[in-house]
């Protein structure tokens, strides 16, 4: 079971081909996602900003009709990506991403974008300023397959653990992470799923070797306060 709290802000640059957990929340523990058009635009940055110098501006890109952005998105798939998405959540008041770096400053690239492109969308929608997250974004390094296993493990059941689903087999409807990329057969354009399939024999054995872990982490969850500073 992993639970991140309080971690040191980044010393060390992020290499190029190994794997970070990152994760930041709303500053103050405010909601940074209220209703489905903010999910809907976080998912659209992180398919728009994975991408090294896309082809127009995000602005630009919402202006399209659904079909061409669909195009786009597409084109984009060939073109060198800053990182590669392995996993990831959106949670009403923080966002986990399981990410690969594939080029120098990539992760620190996409992110940055990504936080202040929503932090505009945010604070323009309710009419607010300032910022909206809680600093510099955490990090931590996954130095195996195992880790790898269980941090993506921890990101898909954060909607259970945090009781904003009370059914841990409905995960797989939980629109705003990538678990439903492992366990059905739809190709996401999001998610590269390849490493993490790999491990496992099939889909349902992903499924299970989630869904097994639900109730504990939940359990561990409801009493973190008690058990870290």
């Amino acid at each position: 079971m992993l639970i991140f709290l309080n971690m040191p802000s980044r010393r060390l640059p992020l290499v190029n081909n190994e794997i970070y957990h990152i994760f930041n929340r709303g500053i103050t523990f405010q909601p940074v996602f209220i209703d489905k058009r903010d999910y809907r635009r976080g998912i659209g940055l992180m398919k728009f900003y994975s991408v090294l110098n896309p082809s127009v501006r995000y602005s630009q890109f919402m202006l399209l009709s659904q079909n061409n952005q669909m195009m786009l998105l597409e084109e984009n798939k060939g073109k060198d990506r800053l990182v590669d998405i392995l996993a990831y959540c959106l949670m009403p008041n923080h966002f986990h991403f399981l990410l690969k770096q594939n080029m120098e400053n990539g992760i620190e690239e996409f992110v940055r974008k990504f936080e202040i492109s929503y932090t505009r969308y945010f604070n323009v929608k309710r009419n607010r300023r300032g910022p909206l997250l809680q600093g510099q974004f955490k990090n931590v390094l996954i130095e195996n397959d195992s880790q790898i296993m269980q941090v993506s493990r921890y990101i898909h059941l954060n909607p259970y653990t945090s009781h904003l689903i009370n059914d841990y087999t409905l995960l797989q409807r939980y629109d705003w992470s990538s678990f439903k990329d492992y366990i059905t057969s739809s190709k996401s354009v999001l998610t590269s799923t390849d490493l993490i399939s790999s491990l496992f024999i099939g889909k349902n054995v992903y499924r299970e070797f989630v869904l097994d872990h639900a109730d504990y982490q939940r359990r561990l969850g409801d009493i973190k306060h008690l058990i870290f500073e």
